[in-house]
């Protein structure tokens, strides 16, 4: 399960590498998060051996358990919704958690930033989330929101850095595009309203059946 985890990881680098030359970008400028959710240490351990430090996951209580027992250089991104009453044990749990991407309230914005400062971690890198799709399902501030919820964060939240956007498209692919037109379209008023060049504004988007297209 390893080898062929390793095997797919390799495939979907080469092909992020491949759409970025397409769309005149730098390959390096496009970084591959490893959705390691549900899977055992064991296949991670074999893409982290690949050469891969970049993990995502969803559930605090099974990112606790695998970063304990995992190499400390990893790269942990905490992608999944986040209640403000289990930040703490995230960010005590998981001493190299590189980033949350999913802060989509003022709320939990403010429970990260106290949390961070109460243990005395650096500033934590975070992703503002946006619902592009307006799925009631989805997590995510609407688009409309973006701009203040992002400002808060960068000007209100000392422990944090504002570092981007996420949003997790509709599982219907042909309107995928709108949704990352939409988080593009967020970056730019986020940016212009922040001062920031929009490079210094990172998008989280696609998964595996629409990476290329993001």
């Amino acid at each position: 399960a390893a080898e062929g985890a390793a095997a797919a990881l390799r495939s979907v680098l080469s092909r992020a590498q491949q759409a970025a030359a397409r769309s005149g970008r730098a390959p390096e400028s496009v970084r591959v998060v490893a959705v390691s959710k549900t899977k055992p240490v064991g296949v991670i351990r074999g893409v982290y051996d690949a050469g891969h430090r970049c993990f995502g996951e969803n559930y605090v209580q099974e990112l606790i358990d695998k970063a304990s027992q995992l190499p400390e250089d990893i790269e942990w991104h905490f992608i999944g919704n986040l209640q403000s009453n289990k930040a703490r044990a995230l960010l005590a749990g998981v001493p190299n958690l590189d980033m949350v991407e999913s802060v989509d309230d003022q709320k939990i914005a403010n429970r990260l930033d106290r949390v961070v400062a109460d243990l005395g971690r650096k500033p934590l890198k975070v992703l503002v989330q946006v619902n592009t799709s307006g799925e009631e399902s989805k997590f995510g501030v609407d688009p409309s929101g973006c701009v203040e919820l992002a400002k808060h964060v960068k000007l209100g939240c000392p422990n944090l850095v504002f570092s981007g956007l996420m949003t997790i498209g509709m599982l219907d692919y042909s309107s995928t595009p709108e949704n990352f037109k939409a988080l593009a379209n967020c970056r730019k008023e986020v940016c212009k309203e922040l001062g920031i060049p929009e490079e210094q504004c990172e998008l989280s988007m696609g998964m595996s059946a629409d990476f290329e297209q993001a």
